[in-house]
C-alpha cells in the first residue's frame, strides 16, 4: 500500500505511517508535520475525522466538507476527504483504486509551484484502508489566510472586481506558460486573496491538471473554455456572477498575459 517510494518522494517529505481506527494508514508529508500528521491519526483514525472533532475548527464547503484547522504543531491548514465527482460520485463516492489521486496531486502541485503558479502548499496525505482493494485518502493543504474563491472574492471585495478579475486572468497564462491544463477550472477553484489593491489568485484540486507544452495556445483555449463555461453555469444556477463585459475582460487579459 505504500504509495510511492522514498526516492520519488519531492525534497524535504517523507513517508509517514500510523495505526488509527481505520487501520494501517500510510502516507507523505512534509517535513516538520509529519508527526503531528501520524499523531493525528492515532488519536482519532482519519485526519479528517480528527479535524471534524477539533473545537477551532471551520467548515468549508464544497464536494464534501473540508476542515480548517491547525495541526499540533500550529500550522493553520485545510483538511479534507478526496472523493469522486460526476458520474462515479454515486456508485464509488470517497473511495478509490491504489495508490488513490493523491500522490499525483502532490507531484502536480510541486511542479505548479515550480512553475511559478500559485497554489496552496500539499504539506501531507494520508490513505487508508477502505475494504480489500478499495481505499479512503485525506489530504492536507496549508491554509491561504484571508482568501475567498472566486465567487466569494467578488462579494467580500465588491469594490475590487477589475483586480479580482486581473489576477485571474493571471492565473490563467500561468498555467499556460506552465502547460499545465486544468480539466475543472472553475469559480470555485480559484482562490483570491487581496493585498491593498493587488489580488493574487491561487489554483486548486489540481489532481486534475494535466501537463502537455510550456505556452501552448491550446492549453489556454481549452482553461479559458472550462472557467467560462463555469461562470455560464453559475449564472444559469445560481444567479449571475460576471456580466458580459466583465467576461470579455477576463478572457482578454488572460490571452494579453499569456
Amino acid at each position: 500500500m505504500t504509495p510511492e517510494s522514498r526516492a520519488t518522494l519531492p525534497p524535504r517529505h517523507r513517508q509517514v505511517s500510523a495505526v488509527g481506527l481505520a487501520g494501517d494508514a500510510r502516507g507523505v508529508a512534509r517535513e516538520g508535520v509529519a508527526d503531528a500528521v501520524a499523531l493525528a491519526v492515532r488519536s482519532a483514525g482519519t485526519l479528517h475525522d480528527w479535524a471534524g472533532l477539533q473545537p477551532d475548527r471551520r467548515a468549508l464547503h464544497g464536494r464534501g466538507v473540508a476542515w480548517a484547522v491547525r495541526l499540533a504543531d500550529g500550522t493553520p491548514v485545510v483538511v479534507r476527504r478526496n472523493r469522486h465527482g460526476g458520474l462515479l460520485a454515486r456508485f464509488t463516492g470517497d473511495r478509490f483504486l491504489p495508490p488513490t489521486r493523491a500522490p499525483r496531486e502532490l507531484a502536480t502541485a510541486v511542479r505548479l509551484a515550480a512553475a511559478g503558479v500559485p497554489t496552496p502548499e500539499l504539506v501531507a496525505y494520508m490513505v487508508y484502508p477502505a475494504g480489500p482493494l478499495l481505499r479512503r485518502v485525506d489530504v492536507v493543504t496549508r491554509e491561504v489566510a484571508e482568501s475567498a474563491d472566486l465567487p466569494a472574492a467578488l462579494d467580500r471585495w465588491p469594490g475590487h472586481r477589475t483586480a479580482l478579475l486581473a489576477a485571474t486572468a493571471r492565473l490563467v497564462s500561468q498555467l499556460t506558460r506552465a502547460g499545465a491544463r486544468h480539466a475543472d477550472l472553475n469559480v470555485k477553484n480559484i482562490l483570491l486573496t487581496m493585498d491593498g489593491e493587488t489580488a493574487l489568485a491561487h489554483v486548486l484540486d489540481v489532481d486534475r491538471v494535466v501537463f502537455g507544452g510550456a505556452d501552448d495556445p491550446a492549453v489556454l483555449r481549452a482553461n479559458l473554455a472550462r472557467l467560462v463555461r463555469s461562470v455560464q453555469r453559475w449564472h444559469e444556477r445560481r444567479g449571475p456572477l460576471l456580466d458580459e463585459g466583465e467576461l470579455q475582460l477576463l478572457e482578454r487579459l488572460a490571452r494579453e498575459d499569456a
